[in-house]
């Protein structure tokens, strides 16, 4: 489909691929687009809902500034998505099981304030995760940065304890079947407890680098920080490394989930063709319209011609594998989801644990109360958001979850 609707009221345009924008959203976007460094114009998914400062599900192409909060605090979170040589009868049989077996073996949730006890987080981290976090640890990295800014890390924020672990809210693992009954292995996680503090940090600090300038922003969460100041550089390096320890978290969590669905089916479970991984909130330097240009991705993947792509749905609807299209006008991106439509205390007050159980019938999953705010009619149709991007993306594979574990 082409671009439903173009908002001309800022310093840039707006192009909107849905035709249900709520005022809210709206707003933020009309807020993004009035900001003096934006470059050429701001593009908004079809899975668009407000978020801090930007909207979720938008494209915000920047020349000598970046928007922290615009990134957000999440920073990497990102699909991974494999297919695997396992017969699909023997997942629609051992569904239960295998929904018990990921839980045991991948750490989710969170517990304890997520202090010592966090049930989501490593109480004794396996040797390959301290391995890795001795070499690419934020400390040996970035240790230049942490001088500069000693209050980033402190005791209660989780690295390697955190690294090969879920996390809450609509972060998930799942195991799919394809339109030809080919099973898939599909998760949802970023950077954890490292990201969070580097996002929240840097946000706090662009608001102390504007001073008094400030006050002139539309809101607050806007503050920016400006290319070639000592900030900026650290900020930057910081994303860089959080969206290499999203893109290592995953994979651990990967690694982990193969091995544990080989003790269960007790015979060795391989990938067929090529890992897919895609981040959908990332801040990268990218050409477009012949400029280099700071492209932010909030709630949203990188779709150039050459890339692959995960755009799931709720935990009772489908998925999608595509391949982006290159299109210019989005700065080659897509949607990363369903995206809601309203939120999770929303969700919690207007639906029960009946309405949950109903909504995720045929899926393996928990239908208790707890995770009543990832109910499906949370979220927008997945199959509108497609079709929406038609221009976007071209449709790979389409896969319907039987097994999907939640933080």
């Amino acid at each position: 489909m082409p671009i439903y609707e173009i908002i001309h009221t800022g310093r840039v345009p707006v192009y909107v691929y849905t035709d249900t924008l709520d005022h809210s959203s709206r707003q933020q976007l009309m807020n993004v687009a009035t900001l003096p460094f934006i470059f050429k114009h701001v593009a908004a998914m079809p899975d668009v809902h407000a978020g801090r400062g930007a909207v979720i599900g938008s494209v915000i192409p920047t020349q000598g500034a970046v928007i922290p909060a615009a990134v957000g605090v999440d920073i990497g979170c990102g699909m991974q998505a494999v297919k695997l040589d396992m017969k699909a009868t023997v997942l629609e049989q051992q569904a239960e099981a295998l929904q018990h077996a990921i839980e045991e073996a991948v750490p989710h949730g969170r517990t304890h304030q997520g202090g010592a006890m966090d049930r989501g987080a490593w109480q004794r981290v396996p040797p390959a995760l301290q391995s890795y976090w001795a070499t690419f640890g934020l400390p040996q990295q970035l240790p230049d940065v942490l001088k500069r800014h000693p209050k980033l890390l402190h005791d209660r924020v989780n690295g390697e304890r955190h690294l090969g672990t879920l996390g809450t809210g609509n972060h998930f693992i799942e195991l799919c079947l394809d339109e030809n009954r080919q099973v898939w292995l599909m998760l949802h996680s970023g950077s954890r407890g490292i990201g969070n503090r580097i996002g929240t940090y840097f946000i706090e600090w662009a608001r102390q680098e504007m001073g008094s300038r400030l006050k002139q922003l539309p809101d607050p969460d806007l503050a920016s920080l400006q290319e070639g100041t000592a900030a900026f550089a650290d900020y930057v390096s910081c994303v860089a490394w959080a969206q290499g320890f999203a893109k290592a978290n995953r994979t651990f969590m990967r690694q982990a989930i193969l091995a544990t669905l080989a003790d269960c089916l007790g015979t060795p479970v391989a990938i067929v063709g090529e890992v897919i991984d895609c981040h959908h909130n990332t801040m990268e330097r990218e050409q477009h319209f012949k400029q280099s240009v700071w492209v932010t991705r909030k709630g949203a993947i990188r779709a150039r011609k050459t890339d692959l792509g995960i755009v799931p749905g709720s935990m009772g609807a489908k998925s999608y594998i595509v391949r982006g299209r290159g299109n210019p006008q989005t700065f080659c991106s897509s949607a990363h989801g369903a995206g809601r439509v309203m939120s999770r205390g929303e969700a919690k007050r207007r639906f029960s644990k009946a309405d949950l159980e109903q909504q995720t019938a045929g899926v393996t999953c928990r239908k208790d109360a707890a995770v009543l705010d990832e109910i499906p009619a949370a979220y927008k149709d997945i199959h509108t958001v497609m079709a929406q991007q038609a221009d976007l993306v071209e449709i790979l594979h389409t896969l319907k979850q039987l097994v999907c574990v939640k933080g």
